[in-house]
């Protein structure tokens, strides 16, 4: 017999506690222990940005907390996220919201976010409570890292770039935060860098955003979030967000590495990159300033396919100082250092007329040179690297960094930026990996961390 349900006439009294209808296991409760650790002096560091009269404000402590559910499910709308937060229990309990609490109008985080949180640098002081929560638990060991880039598309629009010379800021144009900042980074900055290019293309509405085709090989504005990782369990210790451009990326790790060390007391004894990292001058500062060992493959020229000598088949000696051509003939230095950080080793004019190789070095009237980088020491460190077990262990471990990309923009729904400037894609990328964390604490523990803080 088919059942029917039946209801005249509803309840007058309901008894309805809203802790009863979230499950044990649900992602938000197992997060909500350490999220009330990384929240607990949230009020004393926001106290000097409110002002002591006037009406009391919304609760910044539920702000975040709607903030880390939007981050966390992919709601990246602030509209939609108040209306989520309405109507769901889960998110209403997460963030202390009763049945008949208020949620906060979505015009409150855009207040909040672009003035007292950026201001006081609030995302920076959570992510690092999360981080030193990892380390209590004992998920971070500092013993190898892994740092790499993804490229997000940048909130403006591919099709309205303009040159550098076109542009010609209006004054409302140098209203808005993200041009603002980006003249004040110019005049900041002084002279020009003569080692970097001007961009070709720059974004009237973001021009800090840099113009690539390294995300989904299209042509885009976008910026490099950059994951400075602990291989263990891919715990996320540091992150920078830069323009889409290689030299920028390359340059954060520095800072990354320089900044866990400075506040978590993390050195790694070793590194694990792409090609991109493996950079004579990166390599040099890695080896001899860091001593850090580096499981990064060494950026190589190609070798010739025309039948012609390589500089592979000049043998370095250390010794002496020179290298040894396929004749046996010598290659010195004057020891000048040329702007692109390399020596030039040349051989004697008399070596090469008289050499039956000649055809083979690809010279006719000029004798043949090699350019050796200054950091050619920290690049054999790093080729000999490659051809022990441990470098393809951490070659293999390197692709858990590239699963926290992959699962940002899969999961999480994060492939564009909403916030303009380099300021806005810093606050965005700290409330990722802030997320990202939260999760693996949850997912692989159950009891709270100690309240510990970065000093």
């Amino acid at each position: 017999m088919m059942g029917r349900q039946r209801r005249d006439q509803g309840r007058l009294f309901y008894e309805f506690r809203l802790e009863d209808r979230i499950p044990e296991n649900h992602l938000l409760r197992r997060m909500n222990v350490f999220v009330t650790v990384a929240l607990a002096d949230l009020h004393k560091e926001l106290k000097a940005y409110y002002s002591d009269i006037g009406r009391p404000s919304v609760d910044p402590e539920l702000m975040m907390r709607m903030l880390i559910v939007g981050y966390c499910y992919g709601i990246r709308s602030e509209r939609k996220l108040t209306q989520e937060v309405e109507l769901h229990l889960a998110y209403r309990w997460f963030c202390k919201l009763d049945l008949d609490d208020k949620v906060p109008h979505h015009s409150t985080f855009s207040e909040n976010r672009l003035g007292r949180f950026r201001e006081s640098d609030l995302l920076r002081h959570i992510f690092e409570r999360v981080v030193w929560a990892a380390m209590a638990m004992g998920l971070v060991k500092g013993e190898g890292f892994a740092v790499d880039a993804s490229v997000l598309e940048a909130n403006a629009s591919r099709y309205h770039g303009k040159a550098p010379d076109e542009l010609d800021w209006t004054d409302k144009q140098r209203q808005t935060r993200a041009v603002a900042e980006y003249l004040a980074a110019l005049d900041q900055a002084g002279e020009p860098d003569p080692n970097r290019k001007e961009p070709k293309v720059i974004s009237p509405s973001d021009p800090s955003s840099a113009w690539t085709a390294k995300a989904n090989k299209r042509v885009q504005f976008g910026y490099g979030l950059n994951y400075l990782i602990d291989i263990d369990n891919a715990v996320i210790v540091d992150v920078e967000a830069t323009p889409a451009r290689t030299y920028d990326e390359v340059a954060a790790t520095k800072t990354m590495l320089d900044r866990t060390e400075a506040c978590f007391d993390l050195k790694p004894k070793r590194l694990a990159a792409d090609t991109a990292y493996g950079t004579g001058k990166f390599l040099g500062w890695l080896v001899k300033e860091k001593r850090i060992a580096p499981h990064i493959p060494v950026w190589e020229r190609p070798k010739r396919e025309d039948g012609k000598f390589s500089s592979s088949d000049f043998r370095w000696d250390g010794r002496r100082g020179v290298y040894i051509c396929p004749n046996g003939k010598q290659l010195r230095t004057s020891g000048t250092v040329h702007s692109d950080g390399r020596q030039r080793y040349r051989a004697r004019k008399s070596d090469c007329d008289a050499c039956p190789l000649r055809a083979q070095c690809g010279t006719k009237n000029e004798p043949h040179h090699i350019a050796r980088d200054v950091h050619e020491d920290a690049r054999d460190v790093a080729r000999r690297k490659m051809k022990t077990k441990a470098f393809l262990k951490s070659r293999d471990q390197r692709k858990r960094v590239e699963m926290r990309f992959a699962h940002l923009k899969t999961h999480h729904r994060f492939e564009r930026l909403r916030l303009r400037g380099l300021s806005g894609a810093r606050d965005e990328f700290h409330l990722a990996a802030i997320v990202q964390n939260l999760k693996t604490l949850a997912l692989r523990l159950i009891r709270p961390p100690p309240q510990t803080a970065c000093a």
